[in-house]
């Protein structure tokens, strides 16, 4: 072959590679199931919101603070909002399209189908999760307390003034009776230091955050671990049936998740939060959703550091 027809067939394979690679894209675009980041969502002309039903973050309809929020955002990039119902069990897996194991290391084996762009629904931001996915800026203040019925013999804590004191005397507490805990969730016993110790906890089931004050209040368990937002929306829906007995972590954070392949579409979400932030937009979805949320995490709300 002379240097001419080598030329030729280096150049006809030039040509082929892009146009494989531009096919590719073109059926990225198409079909919903693939990763896509901003320009992928923006061509296809919605963005699908993960959203597990929890604390009036998402209700069972889509509605709530954080499907409120990304409605905006669609607006704000140009797209159609489009709600995906997810469950804590599997909503990870539907953002990334693989299988997750948070005891192992990061290797998400086998396919699944990818079925949303953005987790938001009060998803508390923990090292185990920021192996598979990015999360945005905070978008919500919380920590874990301690709740028990109302009539229960338990009695709350006496506040010291020291945070860590109070959480030393809130599981000091626990021996008490059974707790309530969930595995892979920010009320998981080992991320608080319970496990292995003496203390009754009752493992459960990771699909079912909202049925764990039902499950006290008919007796099934003395006590629960539960976040600060549902608490607040707990104490609203059953007034005077609970109580907190103390704080059992440090003020934690919640926001949106991304997956590791989106950069520009966490992006887009970063600048439009903090547009949110600033115009003051995002302190009316507080007070509408959580009015007494700045009284129970003042520190977030007082902050603008961590707000921003």
């Amino acid at each position: 072959m002379n240097q001419t027809s080598t030329t030729m067939q280096s150049g006809f394979s030039g040509i082929f590679r892009r146009a494989l690679a531009a096919a590719l894209l073109l059926a990225a675009w198409a079909v919903p199931g693939l990763a896509q980041d901003l320009p992928e969502i923006r061509a296809n002309g919605v963005i699908r919101h993960l959203g597990v039903p929890y604390a009036r973050f998402v209700d069972g309809s889509g509605e709530g603070f954080d499907a409120e929020m990304v409605r905006m955002f669609a607006r704000h990039i140009g797209v159609r909002y489009e709600y995906v119902p997810a469950d804590w069990t599997n909503v990870m897996q539907d953002l990334i399209g693989g299988e997750i194991d948070y005891r192992s290391p990061v290797r998400p084996a086998g396919k699944r189908p990818v079925r949303g762009d953005i987790i938001a629904n009060g998803l508390t931001i923990l090292p185990s999760r920021e192996k598979y996915i990015d999360y945005s800026t905070p978008t919500f203040p919380s920590a874990v307390w301690l709740v028990a019925r109302a009539d229960a013999k338990i009695k709350p804590i006496s506040p010291s003034g020291s945070l860590s004191r109070d959480i030393e005397a809130t599981k000091a507490k626990m021996l008490e009776g059974g707790t309530f805990v969930m595995d892979d969730s920010c009320l998981d016993p080992k991320l608080h230091g319970l496990d292995g110790k003496n203390y009754r906890l009752l493992r459960f089931p990771a699909a079912s955050q909202n049925d764990l004050v039902p499950a006290v209040l008919k007796r099934e368990g003395e006590m629960t671990l539960l976040d600060v937002p549902d608490i607040i929306v707990a104490m609203e829906k059953w007034p005077g049936q609970i109580k907190v007995i103390g704080p059992i972590s440090e003020e934690q954070l919640m926001g949106a998740g991304f997956r590791k392949t989106s950069p520009e579409l966490r992006q887009a979400f970063e600048e439009f939060l903090a547009g949110i932030k600033a115009d003051g937009t995002y302190m009316e979805l507080v007070r509408k959703y959580y009015r007494s949320a700045p009284r129970y995490l003042p520190k977030f709300f007082r902050d603008p550091s961590i707000r921003r």
